[in-house]
Order: structure tokens, then sequence, then C-alpha cells
């Protein structure tokens, strides 16, 4: 792999400890996966930085890195962590866990990492623009980055897009070269794809069929709103990353590289799959019970415009089971603005920051039964967590929350 004069010089040390051991992670990938050379990044997003994901050895590695006095050469901000830094005493998380939770975000913010804490950055302004490279590593903000915006980013891994960071590129292979962007197979959709959890099943189901691929959709029809377009597409893309390892998908005349290179986008070999019904991920999603602990919203994290739904929802009603809607710091105080926290927490509701479903320790804290409208974590939580986990669309889990029991 040819590196310019500037990365070989922190290859060699020559700008200190933590830079070396940056591009050191970073050259060794390039020669993994037969890099040319590096592009340089516009931005990075860290996932993994849940004390539930990494424990004590992951504090312990961002604290050398810390200590080595290195600092973020682009933007970089926080994929959700394990806890609310503002609520997890009243909500119940275990004080030891928060403690731990608490100092890997601030050795994070010592490298220069910003506290965003959200899986959906495109949500408060952190968005690229089309033909940007990133790098960004959770799974449904990849796939967001790449389909609907059109960036240009792998699925980095934590010290990767950390190493990313610091040194400002990565190395230039996968997803950062046109040819590799190409659909391997083309999903024929025949059937009612309408609300943002139909988008879940579909994603559900296409992950399992073709795994690491890049799917072309034809047939499918988008709410003409704006921001019911955005919530159905990182539902889908979120499940597709969680089911499967989908990381780009293109829809017919509706992404950007789909709109911009028609059929050429699709690779002459592309298998193709028609989907007649939903009913496969139905099934496979349906969990049997009622009982129900939480209804947790917001996997990816909830813009504003789904908390004013349900906000909308929940309007002079009383719940009888806990429901957390999950968002980041920004999102929450806009939303505390408008009034939908107060409506919210006047049903008996939460709207919780900086965490998510997935991350959170909801197992230690007692949590078995579960009911959501995200795909992806009705995909993670029985696996992650042992939790048993009710998938239904919103209006389901509101109704659900309002019974007290899970409403098939």
């Amino acid at each position: 792999m040819k590196l310019t004069k500037i990365e070989q010089s922190f290859l060699d040390g020559k700008h200190g400890s933590g830079l070396k051991r940056a591009m050191e992670i970073l050259a060794a990938l390039g020669r993994i996966y037969g890099a040319r050379d590096m592009v340089a990044v516009k931005s990075a997003q860290i996932a993994g930085i849940s004390y539930k994901n990494i424990g004590d050895p992951g504090l312990e590695f961002l604290s050398d890195w810390a200590n080595m006095e290195v600092r973020a050469h682009v933007p970089a901000f926080m994929n959700p962590s394990g806890i609310d830094r503002q609520l997890w005493r009243e909500l119940g998380f275990p004080p030891e866990f928060a403690k731990k939770q608490l100092e890997i975000i601030e050795q994070l913010k010592r490298v220069g990492v910003r506290a965003t804490l959200t899986c959906t950055p495109y949500h408060i302004g952190l968005q690229p623009e089309k033909g940007d490279h990133i790098a960004w590593s959770e799974s449904s903000a990849v796939s967001y980055a790449n389909s609907v915006i059109g960036a240009r980013t792998n699925r980095e891994g934590g010290p990767s897009a950390l190493a990313a960071a610091f040194c400002g590129r990565t190395p230039r292979f996968g997803l950062h070269l046109h040819k590799n962007r190409l659909a391997t197979h083309r999903i024929q959709v025949a059937c009612s794809i309408d609300s943002s959890a139909d988008f879940g099943l579909l994603g559900n189901m296409v992950g399992k069929k073709i795994g690491g691929g890049i799917p072309f959709f034809q047939g499918i029809s988008l709410p003409n709103q704006t921001a019911q377009q955005t919530t159905c597409l990182k539902s889908l893309g979120a499940a597709m990353a969680a089911s499967g390892a989908v990381a780009l998908f293109h829809i017919e005349k509706k992404t950007p590289e789909a709109t911009s290179y028609g059929e050429r986008i699709v690779r002459a070999d592309a298998h193709t799959i028609k989907i007649n019904s939903l009913d496969e991920a139905r099934k496979s999603l349906h969990s049997n019970g009622s009982e129900l602990d939480l209804v947790t919203l917001g996997c990816p994290h909830a813009s504003i415009d789904e908390i004013s739904d349900i906000a909308n929802l929940l309007k002079n009603k009383k719940l009888k089971k806990p429901l957390w809607i999950a968002s980041c710091s920004i999102i929450r105080e806009q939303a505390r603005n408008k009034g939908f926290v107060e409506i919210i927490e006047n049903a008996g509701g939460r709207v919780l920051a900086d965490t998510c479903m997935v991350v959170a320790p909801l197992a230690e804290m007692g949590i078995k039964f579960i009911g959501t409208n995200s795909a992806k974590a009705r995909s993670y939580l029985p696996s992650h967590q042992g939790i048993i986990t009710y998938f239904g669309t919103t209006e389901q889990c509101i109704e659900s929350a309002l019974e007290g029991q899970w409403k098939h």
C-alpha cells in the first residue's frame, strides 16, 4: 500500500505514539484488504462505546490512547452509550455500570470525540454530502450514509474509526470504491410496504437472504413526506444490517446512486429475488405470549418528527406499562421545547437520551419482556440479552403499553 509522506511520518512515530498506533491499525487494515492507498475522510463516528460491549478492557484501551495526548483531526462523534447521563439513577441503571460508562465517555472526550451519543447523527446536522468519504461504524448509520445520502464508508470497527479520526484518513477499499458499490441482488417487491414497521420486515427478510450483498430494490413506494421517508429508510437499512451484513442498498429512481446511474448500478450477474409477501418475516419475528415489562421505541434513535407522532398518540392518555423513547440529548431538548416531552411524561412515558435499548443493561435491570417497533432491536435483544421481544408497529406498541400487555 502506498503511503504519502505525512502518512509514513505518522507510521514512523514522528508525530507521537498515539498517531503511530492509529496509523499502524489503518495500515494493517489496508494490507489485509488490499487497499492501494489511503483516502481522506470528512468525519468519523465511533461505535462500540457501551460499557456493556467493551467492558474494562475497552476502557483501558481508550484510557491508554487518551494518555498519549492524541486528538481527533476530523469531526468525530460518539454512538449511544449504555446509560442516559441525566436519568440513569431515576430509571434504575446499576450505579457501578453507570460509573464505568461515564469514564468511557470522558476518555473519548479527552481525545476530541463529541459526546453526541446517537446512532442517527444525520438528525442533528452531522450529515456528510454525496460522494464524501467518511469513517462511520454503527451499522444503521453506515447504511443510511451510504444508501440515502450517497456518502462512502465501510462499516468501521470502533478502534479503526477512532484511528481514522486521529489520522484523518482510512484505507481505500470496499465501499470507498465505486466498483464495489454495484448491486449484487435485484429485489423485486410485489407486496404493499406501508409503515416503517413494514420496511423493517422487508429489511429483515432481505438481510437474511443476501447476507453481505448489496440490494437494488424495485417496486417500493416511499411516503410523500420527507420525514416519513427518512424513518422508513433508516428502518429498512437498520433491519438489513442486523439480520445480514448489508451496508449499502439502492432503491430504483429514489436513492442517490440509483438515480445517478440507473440500471448501471446493478451488476450484470446480479441475482433476482421476488418478495410477494412479508409473512415470512412476520412469522420469524413473532414471539408468543403477552407479558410485558417495557415498550421501547427509537432504534435507530427517534427523530423530532417521530417523537411528535408518539406524543400525539399519547395525548390525554395513561400508560399501564413503562414506555421509553430513545433519542439524543439535542433532539430531546427540541422535543421538550415543543411540549412533546411533557405530553409523553404526563402519560407515564420517558424520552431517553444517550443510550439505546440494545446496549443498555436491561437484563441486569430485571427486564424480561419488551415490545418494540424496531426489527433491528427484535433481532438483537433475544440473542444479546436473553429478553423475550415482541415486534409490531408504533401504534401497536403504544396500544400495548396503554393496555399493559402485548397486543398481537
